[in-house]
């Protein structure tokens, strides 16, 4: 399995953006997925998760109603939705996998990061 993580950019506060992250050589929805991110100076720090199969979702208290995590079968692909933005959601966001997993603990592969920059 390897993931590749896109869709980052710069964004007004405010504004949405949509991350994507892309499955290949495996198919995703065996996989718990979760979306990390890693602010300058700080330490990575959980954002949401959907589980394998069920598709139970989570998400940090920092950005419950504002993200939204999702599941494109046909695409194996898992996006997560951000509205609302700030500037404190300012970071390198990483998605990660877990085989048939109902949460992402302790995950298994990692893609590369996109960046996400929230600025005026």
């Amino acid at each position: 399995l390897q993931l590749q993580a896109s869709g980052g950019g710069l964004v007004q506060p405010g504004g949405s953006l949509r991350v994507s992250c892309a499955a290949s050589g495996s198919a995703l929805d065996n996989y718990a997925v979760g979306w990390f991110r890693q602010a300058p100076g700080k330490e990575r720090e959980g954002v949401s998760c959907i589980s394998s199969r069920g598709g139970s979702t989570n998400y940090a208290d920092s950005v419950k109603g504002r993200f939204t995590i999702s599941r494109d079968y046909a695409k194996n692909t898992v996006y997560l939705q951000m509205n609302s933005l700030k500037p404190e959601d300012t970071a390198v966001y990483y998605c990660a996998t877990k085989f048939l997993a109902s949460g992402c603990v302790g995950m298994d592969v990692w893609g590369k990061g996109t960046q996400v920059t929230v600025s005026s």
